[in-house]
Formats: structure tokens, sequence, C-alpha cells
């Protein structure tokens, strides 16, 4: 239910550029990303620091590009985000008892299951590279295709490589866990 939840703004975003415009969009996904904190602070009593990290960056960019009517401040969003967590991965590596992969993917592994800190080292890596490379692919496609073009590779494309890339983790993961 909650992945969900956390597509809805992406959706909210694809149908108000293709019922009108990306300034439409634009606000249909600032409204949307307030009102997924709101549930979630209704619900949880929190609001998860990745989500709110990105409903402001999403109303700081989103405001410039209304005010300024220049959707380049809308599409400088996802790198700077994915550059920003890319860092929260690295820094994990000596921040914490854990890295953020851990922290991360170890709740979805067997209850019993433990892996060496060099696994999660080199997963909690691996986010980093997946991250910062988005983040540079978003650019080149924000800034070297058309707006339509981008807004699918935002919608679909970063969804998609996050979502299998994730897949592909728990997967490499688990294939350590029948090792160790």
């Amino acid at each position: 239910m909650q992945n969900l939840l956390n597509l809805l703004p992406l959706l909210v975003f694809i149908a108000g550029y293709y019922l009108r415009d990306i300034y439409l969009a634009t606000q249909a996904l600032m409204v949307s990303m307030v009102v997924v904190a709101a549930i979630d602070w209704f619900l949880h009593g929190r609001v998860s620091r990745m989500h709110m990290l990105s409903t402001v960056l999403i109303l700081v960019f989103g405001t410039a590009t209304l005010l300024l009517h220049d959707p380049r401040f809308l599409k400088w969003k996802p790198t700077i985000f994915m550059w920003l967590v890319a860092l929260a991965f690295l820094g994990s590596q000596w921040i914490g008892r854990q890295p953020l992969a851990q922290r991360m993917l170890q709740p979805a592994l067997p209850e019993q299951a433990e892996l060496p800190r060099l696994v999660w080292l080199r997963a909690n890596l691996a986010w980093v590279l997946c991250y910062a490379l988005l983040g540079a692919a978003n650019l080149w496609v924000a800034f070297n295709a058309s707006e339509r073009v981008w807004v699918n590779f935002k919608v679909f494309g970063l969804t998609a490589v996050l979502m299998l890339f994730a897949m592909g983790q728990a997967w490499w993961l688990h294939s350590r866990l029948t090792r160790s």
C-alpha cells in the first residue's frame, strides 16, 4: 500500500502533463507530494527522510519553475535528489552502525539471516553508483531530449530502473545468504 501511495505523485504529474502542460503537472506534483506527506504523518506519525527531502526539493524547484515560467528548474530536481541520496548512502559507510543499504534491505531478508559487513558495504556502494549515474542520466535526458521524452524518462524510466535495481540487489543479497 505504501509503495502505491509513493507512486501517486508520479501518476498525478504525468496526468497533469498529458492533460495540459508542464506547469499544471508541476502544480499537481507539488500538491500531491504534500498530500502524501500528510497522509504518511496521519497514518504513521512521521514522514520518511527520503520523502521529506523529495517534497522540499519539489516545493523549491517547483516554485522556481512556476514563478519564472522555466521548466529547467524542475528538470534539475531529480538529479539533485539522486545525488543527495547517493551522498547519504556513501556517508553511511562511515556514519552509523549500518550502511543505508543494510538498514533498507535487511528487513526483507529471512529473520535469522546474517551477511558479512563487506557484503553490505558492496551493496551500499552499488546504490551510490546507481543514484549517481541516474542523476547524471537525468541531466543528459533533460537537456538533450524533448520535454515529453524527459517527462516519460522521469516518470517511467527512473522508476523502472530503481525498481529493477532493487530487485537485482535483493537477488544478489539472497545469493550471498546461500554462500555464507
